[in-house]
């Protein structure tokens, strides 16, 4: 084997993450290879993806369908293994170089944590992990020398920007947002949207749950959590800037006033190869950016009254603790009755300001706090409105 090559654990391989850093491996082969795979329910997918890359392990983490992937890669030099348990053990595996963590939402919390023990570099794409437990993360991760590169496009481009700067101290980062499909319209608008809107993002190719924290700004929310503790800032050195065009993905101001900012077409895969190939920037074929096609980039302030989601996650940040771990759980748990079609879109964010308000704050939590708040957010969460 070539020496060179990173072998790659990808957490939530059948996801839109995780299905593009295939891509990518794909067409770097003298780079990368897979080592292991996951997935939560897509079997099916999994499967093809096994047969396609032949990692060493894959695992199915709903054990329901352990028979079937077992089964099908039979003749194959697959490992299989089933279940959340398997996932967080064979992230430390000696033959993995690098984890890149796609699951969606809380669930990326515990593999990633098990990865940074045994010294395994992070390419993060579950924004989550930092959101619940930020500050036990980056602890962890510098007691065990580990390097955690974004893979979410605007920390992605932060991390850019301060490429040959680490010495200047950083003044602000403004984070872009696309503003969703729901950019400037009223609450009058979003009383009545449907999942279907919901799900059609102007510029991006997301998962569903990605996609509709978009819509309500939440997603930005949960970046700008994220972004202080992937760069060590204060919240109130973070800014975010509705851009619809999504060509500028994110910018640095130094303190000299200086700005600098990462732009490109919307394309998760230059973030994610970016993250796995770093410090070295491999070629790529990806379509270029051409001004002459964007003769203009617009820039507005977020409508916080309107979409207030995203105004929950700064007030989180603002009274830390185990808050900001309630408010991710509270989302999930609304996020996922909006796509069953259970409660209204302006209903998410009556779900989150509910749980703020009852689940016990905890000011200084450890990750047993973590995991017992999240499952206490998700209880609250999931009663009806009127208790």
């Amino acid at each position: 084997m070539d020496i060179q090559k990173k072998r790659v654990a990808i957490l939530g391989s059948t996801g839109s993450i995780g299905t593009q850093a295939l891509e990518v491996i794909q067409a770097n082969p003298e780079s990368f290879e897979v080592e292991v795979l996951t997935a939560q329910n897509n079997a099916d997918l999994l499967i093809q993806q096994a047969i396609q890359f032949q990692p060493n392990v894959v695992v199915i983490c709903n054990e329901d369908f352990y028979e079937k992937v077992a089964a099908a890669l039979i003749n194959h030099p697959v490992k299989v293994y089933a279940g959340a348990k398997s996932m967080a053990s064979v992230v430390q595996m000696e033959s993995v170089d690098i984890v890149l963590t796609a699951l969606v939402g809380y669930a990326g919390l515990i593999p990633t944590i098990k990865a940074i023990e045994a010294g395994k570099p992070i390419a993060l794409a579950n924004k989550e992990t930092l959101v619940v437990a930020g500050e036990l993360v980056t602890q962890l991760a510098r007691e065990k020398g580990v390097s955690i590169y974004p893979v979410d496009s605007e920390h992605s481009a932060i991390f850019q920007c301060l490429a040959g700067e680490w010495h200047n101290p950083i003044e602000k980062i403004i984070l872009t947002a696309s503003g969703g499909p729901f950019r400037g319209k009223d609450r009058d608008f979003l009383r009545t949207v449907t999942k279907a809107q919901a799900l059609k993002h102007p510029n991006w190719d997301m998962g569903a749950k990605i996609t509709i924290d978009s819509a309500t700004l939440m997603n930005k929310g949960l970046e700008v959590i994220e972004a202080k503790w992937l760069f060590g800032i204060a919240a109130s050195q973070i800014d975010v800037v509705v851009h619809p065009q999504s060509i500028i993905h994110s910018l640095v101001q130094f303190q000299d006033g200086s700005l600098k900012a990462q732009m490109g077409l919307p394309d998760m895969k230059l973030p994610i190869q970016y993250a796995l190939g770093y410090p070295k920037r491999l070629s790529a074929d990806f379509p270029r950016f051409n001004f002459a096609s964007y003769p203009t980039l617009s820039f507005e302030e977020p409508d916080k009254k309107t979409f207030i989601n995203l105004q929950l996650a700064f007030d989180a940040l603002d009274k830390g603790g185990n808050m900001p771990c309630i408010v991710n759980a509270a989302n999930e748990v609304a996020v996922a009755a909006f796509l069953r079609e259970e409660i209204g879109f302006l209903e998410i964010s009556d779900w989150i300001i509910r749980c703020m308000a009852k689940v016990p704050y905890i000011g200084n939590p450890t990750l047993d706090d973590y995991i017992h708040t999240d499952k206490e957010a998700r209880r609250i969460a999931s009663e009806p409105l009127t208790v």
